[in-house]
């Protein structure tokens, strides 16, 4: 499995009940800084005018800069279920692909991505797009994780953490042809499972690592596991 498959991606997110069990544990057993933070304040800097989040989900983020920030905030998201609970919080959220954003060139001061871009199947295209609607003094914040993600956690049956087409590595390199400037801030936190039950249903909920729920055995104690996540701030966009 892909994720970038768009039947696999809109499947997923055609109903939030895994979405929430995955929002839960970052809420509940999360050991350290919430990269959701660190990407809010990225955000924050230099009182953003004109916000546009892409890939938004139901909205979390989108209403956090709404509420917090004296800015304009604008979403999108592919799926029409994620598009309406956005929109139940309040958001101006409209239905639209990273690959063909319906809005006027240089139209944005601040346009984030958390935990999205390796959704985008065309991401090449997916770029130029963000760094054609971003204003010239703009910035664009990428949030991605690190390939060798929660090796605790696949140790457990005996798997390598699946791949991912934009890691903490290479976003760098993928950001680097259509911005001047890309700066990266590393973090690292924690899941801290309290069970092997808990293991469990956290598996189930993921896109690409459910069919490892039943694989996990009983074990005595805490399961801690490790994940490293970067947030990546572009400037200087360059357009075709």
């Amino acid at each position: 499995m892909r994720l970038n498959d768009p039947e696999l991606v809109a499947r997923e997110y055609e109903d939030e009940s895994r979405l929430a069990v995955r929002r839960r544990a970052w809420r509940e057993f999360l050991e350290g800084e919430n990269a959701d933070d660190w990407t809010f304040r990225a955000v924050a800097e230099y009182r953003p005018r004109h916000i546009l989040e892409v890939g938004c989900g139901w909205g979390e983020l989108a209403e956090r800069m709404t509420r917090e920030l004296e800015a304009e905030v604008v979403a999108f998201d592919p799926s029409s279920r994620m598009t309406e609970l956005a929109r139940a919080r309040g958001i101006r959220v409209f239905r639209a692909d990273a690959q063909a954003i319906p809005v006027r060139d240089g139209s944005f001061d601040r346009i984030v991505a958390n935990a999205v871009l390796y959704h985008v199947p065309r991401l090449d295209l997916g770029l130029a797009e963000i760094a054609r609607v971003l204003t010239d003094d703009g910035r664009f914040i990428a949030t991605v994780f690190d390939a060798g993600r929660f090796r605790e956690l696949f140790a457990l049956v005996g798997q390598t953490p699946p791949d991912i087409p934009v890691t903490v590595d290479n976003a760098e390199e993928l950001l680097r042809p259509h911005f001047g400037r890309v700066d990266a801030r590393i973090g690292t936190h924690a899941l801290v499972f309290p069970n092997a039950d808990e293991v469990r249903t956290y598996l189930a909920s993921t896109i690409t690592m459910r069919h490892l729920a039943d694989a996990v055995e009983d074990f005595e104690g805490e399961l801690r596991t490790e994940r490293s996540f970067g947030v990546f701030v572009a400037k200087d966009p360059r357009r075709a």
